[in-house]
């Protein structure tokens, strides 16, 4: 099973950087307030329906995808998406301010080996950003491509004085994808036992979002980490 790789795509990081620091000032709070600290907000250019305030993907779900309103102000990003010859789900705008992190989780069978690849394009960062999967440090740089395998435990802290943005694309792996995965330098964990009914389990249980489901959640979350 794959847990991060470097993935080799010529990217415009000075054309990236220019259109978002000219973007609407309309980021929404991430939904899950349980999983962070701090300030970590959002703006969807793609979602389910295309919907501006659809800021979390369900990568479960039969919606279509489309572009938001947003894309329209993101040229280099449009251009970007168009050198992928794979289904593109969802794109975002990920911006872990000064100070803020991100507690370990695993999200919901987002896995290349699952027929799902999350992929991380770092626009503005800064040396003191830890990102983390399992205990592999990721150090990213501005302009850089890697997956992170999300199905498996990772945390994020930002404890640098400048906000971290990373554009985040979810994709569907094809030939084309698997032909790219094959010559990127990638690092490997064993592959573990089947825990895709407990992650729905927590899923479903935290967009319920109450204290009795916030709790269960948190036990059942607790002993995957466990297993990890």
């Amino acid at each position: 099973m794959i847990r991060s790789a470097k993935i080799d795509i010529a990217i415009n990081i000075l054309a990236l950087r220019q259109e978002i620091l000219l973007l609407p000032n309309s980021w929404s709070p991430h939904f899950n307030t349980y999983h962070y600290e701090g300030e970590w907000t959002v703006l969807p250019l793609r979602s389910p329906g295309g919907h501006q305030d659809r800021i979390i993907p369900d990568l479960m779900s039969e919606d279509l995808f489309a572009d938001t309103p947003l894309m329209d102000h993101c040229p280099a990003v449009k251009q970007l998406m168009a050198t992928f010859q794979c289904p593109i789900r969802s794109v975002r705008l990920l911006n872990l301010k000064s100070g803020a992190i991100i507690k370990e989780h695993r999200d919901l069978d987002l896995a290349f080996e699952n027929g799902e690849a999350r992929l991380h394009i770092p626009v503005f960062t800064n040396e003191q950003v830890e990102f983390y999967v399992q205990q592999e440090r990721i150090q990213m740089e501005p302009g850089d491509c890697w997956y992170i395998n999300a199905n498996l435990p990772h945390r994020v802290a930002n404890h640098g004085p400048s906000d971290r943005i990373h554009l985040v694309i979810d994709c569907t792996v094809n030939d084309w994808l698997q032909q790219l995965f094959d010559r990127s330098p990638k690092t490997h964990v064993e592959e573990e036992r089947k825990t895709g009914e407990l992650l729905k389990m927590i899923f479903e249980l935290r967009l319920q979002n109450t204290a009795i489901t916030n709790r269960l959640a948190d036990e059942l979350e607790h002993s995957l980490l466990e297993q990890a």
